[in-house]
């Protein structure tokens, strides 16, 4: 969600999950996060079937977050194919 800091949206985000019972992990993120510290941390999100909440995704590198766009488009295609 897009919204002026402390508007609440990572308590919604997890009240959410725990609404629908999914378990939300919230990660706070730095410039210091490389892609393959959030490759692991998406490998580990696909392995349990969980949520996530990326605070302060603004503060990645935009170097990393090209390579970020692609490991979610690869999610995504997964998760498309095995759907089918």
């Amino acid at each position: 969600p897009l919204a002026p800091a402390g508007t609440g949206k990572t308590e919604t985000v997890k009240d959410l999950g725990k609404a629908i019972a999914m378990y939300v992990i919230v990660f706070n993120c730095s410039d210091g996060l490389d892609y393959k510290s959030l490759g692991r941390m998406f490998s580990g999100l696909c392995q349990q079937g969980a949520w996530s909440c990326f605070d302060e995704f603004n503060r990645i590198d935009i170097e990393v977050l090209s390579v970020v766009a692609q490991q979610i488009l690869q999610i995504l295609s997964a998760v498309k194919e095995n759907a089918h």
